[in-house]
This record gives structure tokens, sequence and C-alpha cells, in this order.
């Protein structure tokens, strides 16, 4: 058990480790605007609507998500965000979010960003 525990703070540990500064995830973020909406209650047309999305099941807004998001049964938590937005296809074979962050720094900070959109 107490391995468990070691290998689990082990792996939230990159997140975790980084700057995670919101302001500066804001930065990041205007990139990620021609795609998504982030106000309450808008419906995206190319994206999902990014507002409230920290702590909210995939695939659970009003948009058209592809088969595989829908299949994921993934909740986003800093930590699903962190790996999916590393590498989309990789966590979510299928799926239509082709864009990545592969900047560890840049997304800790797009991430506590997201996080304040409530």
């Amino acid at each position: 058990m107490k391995m468990l525990a070691i290998a689990a703070l082990a792996l939230a540990a990159p997140v975790a480790a980084q700057a995670q500064d919101a302001t500066a995830g804001k930065a990041v973020f205007n990139q990620c605007t021609a795609c998504h909406v982030y106000k309450p209650g808008a419906v995206g047309v190319a994206a999902p609507n990014l507002y409230g999305v920290v702590g909210r099941k995939a695939a659970s807004t009003a948009f058209s998500y592809s088969a595989a998001l829908k299949a994921s049964k993934l909740t986003w938590t800093p930590e699903t965000l962190n790996t999916f937005l590393k590498a989309p296809g990789k966590l979510v074979p299928g799926t239509r979010m082709v864009i990545m962050v592969t900047n560890d720094t840049q997304r800790a900070n797009l991430i506590a960003y997201l996080a304040t959109l409530k």
C-alpha cells in the first residue's frame, strides 16, 4: 500500500512541480480561443466550451464530441488535463483535438488558468 501511495505522488509531481501561474496561463489560453469558447452557456462550433472544464466529465457539455472522447470516461482533473494537453491522441486515440502543449511550464500555467474559469 505504501508503494502505491509513493507511485501516485510521483505521477502527480510533474503537474505540482510546475510554476502554475494562472496569469501566464491566460496568455497561453488566448491561443486556444481560436477554436474554444469559454463563456457560461456558450456552445462551441469548432471545439467545446472550456468554461468550468476542470472537474467536469469529458464530453459532458453541448458539443459534437468524437466517439473516442465520449467513450473515454475521463474527468478533467489537473492530472488528466496535463496528460491530454501534452499528447491528446496518446491519451484518447481518435480524439479530434490535435493541438499539443508540449512545454511543461506553459501547460501547467494553462491548467491553472482553466481552473479559474468557473
